[in-house]
């Protein structure tokens, strides 16, 4: 006997439309809340409704995610919202296309790689924290800051010398797409792209500025490429992939992510042509700024919010980078003047670690991840029918009270190393996982961990605005500033 799928009746004509137009995550926590751990939805008019499956429990985020992956595939209209304006790179690509990018972009990200990328980290949050000293009335919103911030650092690794010229364009972009591709997602009859209404030309305009950037770019790395000679591929020392060094001597190593890409290449996949490593690099942009903004600017809103956790996290950066160079003996004369952080810093940082992924645990940079499935499949003991969009929701799981208890309080501690090894796998996602988790994660957690403590350890930040509302896009959208007051302060020696 087939189980009815629970859910909320909804509004007669237009089911939960309403609710999830108005306030989708807490849509998501009320229907965990009231009707278990996999919920039926309906939206939208007789005739046009849309519906959708939620599941919350880590067990059945796992079978989405990971263990049968095969089954729910990216066919979400958002993806392909996502496909249409930012092109068809690694986040939205399937099936062999995606075999192939991966292949082909996984060398990129070995982690001595991504970890040579802390310098230019460490350089954009200090002068971060260098304009931050002239800041009115010693007050800032961390929302947009935090996204100038992660918007120039991702820039500055894929773009290089062409970096300045980038940021200012991404900047006045890519929330101009962001914000057409959501809405055109979600609405239950769509007007074709080529119309020449207002909203379709604003976006098709600045998707064009988007791609002239890049493909100008783009050739003038591929001419730079043609004169030097391609880098040759070489054993990476962290994994069983390979990655590029120069191959001429005189010849300057790659000091941006983009002229990589113009030269990855491998016997079996070939390489990237101009159009496909440009659509990798719009979906690097985009996940690579807005995701790490999120969690920077929470990081910090949730730390001046509770004093006593950002004493404890400062007096670790305080302790650590006045060690001098990593590996120094404690106490040594190396150790009076405080360094810059670095990648081997990481390991050295877990109070300031567990703080960040406390914050992403709270405000996931991506709340609700979307599927479809491809056959009849069984979850949580209910039958999901071929065809249906199913989600798995972090903003919910990462709130379920069975896993996190007192699930809304800021508490690091919850990451210690013996209570993570005690949590299911995912009971915390915020990199998605299986085949399609997050290639960029461990960038994203450098960036973070070096941001965060060049920033805490010029300043001590006092909350303004004690909750900042949220809602869901592409990524979480904070709705209302996160404004802290800022100290600046003199690490301990």
């Amino acid at each position: 006997m087939t189980m009815t799928i629970p859910g909320p009746d909804g509004l007669p004509l237009l089911g939960s439309m309403l609710d999830l137009r108005r306030d989708s995550l807490g849509t998501f926590l009320r229907a965990r809340r009231e009707h278990g751990d996999v919920v039926r939805l309906e939206a939208g008019p007789p005739g046009l409704r849309s519906v959708f499956y939620a599941v919350f429990a880590p067990e059945a985020v796992q079978q989405v995610l990971a263990s049968e992956a095969a089954t729910f595939r990216k066919d979400h209209p958002l993806y392909e919202e996502v496909r249409q304006s930012f092109g068809n790179g690694l986040l939205t690509s399937q099936d062999a296309d995606y075999l192939r990018q991966r292949r082909l972009v996984q060398p990129l990200f070995t982690k001595r790689r991504v970890d040579g990328c802390a310098t230019a980290v460490t350089a954009e949050a200090d002068a971060v924290a260098a304009r931050w000293r002239t800041a009115a009335d010693r007050a800032v919103d961390l929302v947009p800051e935090m996204n100038r911030l992660a918007l120039r650092t991702v820039s500055r690794i894929l773009f290089g010398t062409d970096a300045e010229a980038a940021v200012d364009a991404i900047d006045r972009c890519a929330p101009v797409i962001n914000a057409y591709v959501v809405r055109r997602a979600y609405v239950p009859v769509k007007i074709p792209r080529e119309w020449p209404t207002p909203g379709n030309r604003k976006a098709r305009a600045a998707v064009d500025e988007l791609n002239s950037l890049c493909d100008r770019i783009i050739a003038e790395r591929r001419r730079a490429t043609v004169q030097t000679g391609p880098a040759v591929p070489t054993a990476a020392t962290d994994g069983p992939t390979a990655t590029t060094e120069p191959a001429q001597e005189g010849k300057p190593a790659a000091d941006d992510l983009l002229t990589l890409l113009t030269e990855a290449a491998n016997d079996e996949d070939g390489s990237l042509d101009a159009t496909e490593v440009r659509e990798q690099v719009l979906i690097f942009l985009l996940a690579g700024h807005e995701t790490t903004a999120t969690s920077l600017a929470f990081t910090l809103h949730l730390l001046a919010r509770h004093p006593e956790e950002q004493r404890r996290v400062q007096d670790e950066i305080d302790r650590v980078l006045g060690e001098g160079a990593p590996g120094t003996t404690p106490g040594s004369t190396a150790g009076t003047t405080p360094r810059p952080p670095t990648a081997a810093d990481l390991e050295r940082l877990p109070c300031l670690t567990r703080a960040l992924k406390e914050a992403m645990r709270l405000y996931p940079a991506a709340p609700v991840i979307s599927r479809r499935s491809v056959e009849a499949t069984t979850i949580g003991g209910f039958t999901v029918p071929p065809g249906a969009d199913v989600v798995v929701a972090p903003w919910a799981t990462h709130r379920h009270p069975d896993l996190w208890p007192d699930p809304d309080r800021f508490d690091p501690d919850r990451f210690t190393p013996d209570r993570e090894a005690a949590r299911h796998r995912y009971a915390w996602f915020p990199f998605g996982g299986g085949p399609r988790a997050c290639i960029g994660q461990h960038f994203s957690m450098l960036e973070s961990v070096l941001a965060l403590a060049t920033l805490l350890r010029a300043y001590e930040l006092e909350a303004v605005d004690e909750e900042v509302p949220v809602a869901a896009g592409i990524t979480l959208q904070a709705t209302g500033p996160a404004r802290v007051r800022l100290r600046p302060r003199t690490p301990a020696p």
